[in-house]
């Protein structure tokens, strides 16, 4: 109840806040890793205002993504994680629903070097991710994410970790 509580503090303090430079998005996200630890994310989302590949079939775009992580565990195993991605995104063409694909590698840092029993080998992370959803007119958008973590080799052990994830993004 605490982490939802402070969850719901952010989200407030966020909207209530006005970004005039570009589109902005407010994202929430509930997952689970393969070992079955629950990860909640709370992010936002910055839209590059750029189009490229623009068809009759869809375009290219994208956005940065900064996002804050609790990763549900016991008493010693839960985690936190702060990441910033940027991200591409090719949106197909549609009238009042967009489906969309989206990849992007980014960096993240955590607060302890394990998650579950996966032995992270350093706090800096890069976040990879893939995913695809729907976006809707008027900017809300609903969709499936990848996202793995690793060290990329850079320190020792590298186990990495994995989280699976529906996500909704509201405009601001």
């Amino acid at each position: 109840m605490k982490r939802l509580f402070c969850l719901a503090a952010i989200a407030t303090a966020l909207m209530g806040h006005s970004f005039t430079a570009q589109a902005a998005g407010v994202e929430f996200g509930v997952g689970q890793t393969s070992d079955s630890t629950m990860t909640y994310r709370l992010g936002m989302q910055f839209d590059w205002d750029k189009s490229w590949l623009q068809s009759d079939i869809g375009r290219l775009t994208g956005y940065w993504s900064g996002a804050y992580t609790y990763w549900e565990g016991d008493e010693t195993s839960s985690n936190h994680s702060l990441s910033f991605s940027p991200v591409l995104v090719y949106e197909f063409a549609g009238q009042t629903i967009k489906p969309y694909v989206e990849a992007g590698i980014g960096i993240a840092v955590f607060a302890n070097t394990e998650v579950e029993d996966n032995k992270l080998g350093s706090a800096f992370q890069f976040e990879d991710r893939f995913g695809f959803g729907l976006r809707f007119t008027g900017g809300h958008e609903v969709g499936i994410r990848a996202t793995h973590y690793s060290n990329g080799g850079i320190s020792s052990p590298n186990d990495g970790v994995e989280s699976y994830s529906l996500h909704y993004t509201m405009p601001l």
